[in-house]
């Protein structure tokens, strides 16, 4: 037996282990395949990941809510029951679309994101009515509930809205502290369940409707938590004179409402708001990325039109640099943009910054003189406009 027993499990490492070199022989070869259509890849990539794509997606999802309101109405869709049969092709047909352009650009990856099993599910959804139509007929007494699931492609929404998907983000985050907030509560209604059936249960002159067992006490509870009618609950105990009933309402509003369920909102309201700043941190870092690349390409270019212009300060006939800085500033323009980063501490771009500040000095120290002269011509203008006044004066008083 024993013999037979280390058979056995020799046979098993055997196995297990040519399992694993055959798992990881086939993980080693697959990651060494390379496609062949990376260009088209990359196309369809750019196509899926630009704001057009997005606009029409989204455009797309909104007019299906509202072809689904427009279903809701018998007359409308009697009325126009051609019009929603080609719009159900032209959505089915966006949607399948979607789905093969994603799955082509990235087959392995595609399955490992929830939004995008959340779209498969969809499309699953989306295909059942058809199913049933075919293999059951359109008698088939569930065939309701699978054409009201088609509400559920609205939910498609939140593969191309940032600001819902951190909300979700943010209600995963808070599971397990709302997991045990639940807990809690439903411990506290199991605790009033059985202590409001002990008191108030009682066939002789007990409330049977709300608390005659367990369920319906559990249902009694909730409308309390909810401060829904509890005033008709409490009035109905009342009308029994069963003592201690106002005691117990208040105790349970005042433990489940004001705590527990404040506790509920509270955590949410944090975790959502902390989830909104990391969202809004990420944006800030995404258009820091973005800017410093911009900066970055615009640096590249200087910096290879400075080493040109020494090349040509090499390969041509200029006296000194500064000749041929005084022809590069008459290519410049104002409105040619500038990056002050790494690139300004080189001397190419100080002795032309120098240059530039010289020529601004001698622009202002002519504006001076400029406006020093007018000032004067000003000033001999009112120092000769009185005597040629007294000149007119004189004159008058002669010829009289």
């Amino acid at each position: 037996m024993s013999q037979q027993f280390h058979y056995q499990n020799d046979t098993r490492v055997i196995s297990s282990s040519l399992l694993d070199n055959s798992s990881a022989e086939f993980c080693a070869r697959f990651r060494k395949f390379q496609r062949r259509d990376t260009q088209c890849q990359a196309f369809v990539k750019r196509v899926i990941m630009s704001r057009l794509f997005k606009i029409i997606m989204i455009s797309t999802v909104t007019l299906n809510a509202f072809f689904v309101v427009l279903w809701t109405d018998y007359n409308t869709k009697y009325n126009l029951f051609r019009l929603f049969e080609v719009s159900e092709l032209i959505f089915v047909s966006i949607y399948s679309s979607e789905f093969c352009m994603k799955l082509y650009v990235d087959p392995i990856n595609y399955w490992k994101d929830g939004y995008n099993l959340l779209d498969v599910i969809i499309i699953v959804t989306i295909f059942i009515p058809y199913g049933l139509h075919r293999f059951k007929g359109k008698h088939y007494p569930y065939l309701n509930i699978a054409d009201g699931m088609q509400s559920l492609r609205i939910l498609k929404l939140i593969t191309y809205s940032r600001g819902i998907r951190t909300l979700i983000t943010a209600v995963g985050q808070t599971a397990y502290i709302v997991a045990s907030v639940l807990i809690l509560f439903f411990v506290l209604m199991f605790i009033f369940a059985i202590l409001g059936f002990c008191l108030f249960g009682t066939p002789d002159r007990g409330d049977l409707n709300n608390w005659g067992n367990l369920a319906v006490a559990f249902f009694t509870l909730f409308s309390l938590a909810t401060v829904d009618g509890w005033t008709d609950l409490q009035e109905q105990l009342d009308n029994r004179n069963l003592a201690l009933s106002r005691t117990f309402t208040i105790i349970f509003i005042l433990l489940a409402t004001f705590i527990f369920l404040s506790m509920f909102v509270g955590v949410m309201i944090i975790h959502t708001e902390a989830s909104f700043k990391k969202f809004k941190l990420e944006l800030m870092a995404e258009r820091h990325m973005a800017l410093m690349g911009e900066k970055q390409v615009i640096l590249r270019r200087q910096q290879e039109e400075v080493s040109r212009l020494m090349q040509m300060q090499k390969n041509a006939d200029y006296k000194s640099f500064s000749e041929l800085v005084e022809n590069f500033k008459r290519t410049l323009q104002h409105t040619d943009p500038m990056v002050l980063d790494d690139f300004g501490t080189s001397l190419p771009f100080i002795d032309v910054y120098l240059s530039t500040l010289d020529n601004q000095d001698a622009t202002i120290y002519k504006l001076q003189e400029l406006y020093y002269e007018i000032a004067h011509v000003l000033s001999l203008m009112l120092e000769d406009l009185p005597q040629k006044k007294r000149s007119q004066t004189s004159e008058n008083s002669e010829e009289t």
